[in-house]
């Protein structure tokens, strides 16, 4: 099976570093299967879209839920490179981690 290359923006590094190891090897776990179709679900892959969240414009963007530890991993497909890039991991926190996603969207 081929796998989508995946990359990190240097925010994202950092809030995949500030994991305890558990929360770490879970989100690894699964940015590793979404890895293999990070395309929306409407086109067959795993990734659920975002849109519009909490007053951001999140169009591109999806995200992965892990629900039990409560984080979300949000991401950009880039097709023509088939690299999923990753912008935020954090807590979901009322929302906060796609105003974040809004932030990071907008500095590059």
């Amino acid at each position: 099976m081929k796998y989508w290359d995946v990359e990190f923006g240097d925010e994202a590094r950092k809030d995949h570093r500030a994991l305890d190891i558990h929360a770490r090897v879970q989100v690894n776990k699964a940015i590793r299967k979404v890895s293999q179709n990070p395309l929306p679900q409407k086109e067959g892959g795993y990734g659920k879209p975002l849109g519009h969240k909490s007053g951001k414009n999140l169009t591109g963007l999806c995200k992965i839920k892990l629900l039990k530890l409560g984080i979300r991993v949000v991401y950009r497909i880039v097709r023509t490179e088939e690299t999923m890039k990753i912008v935020v991991i954090a807590a979901r926190a009322d929302d906060e981690v796609y105003s974040i996603a809004a932030r990071r969207m907008e500095l590059e």
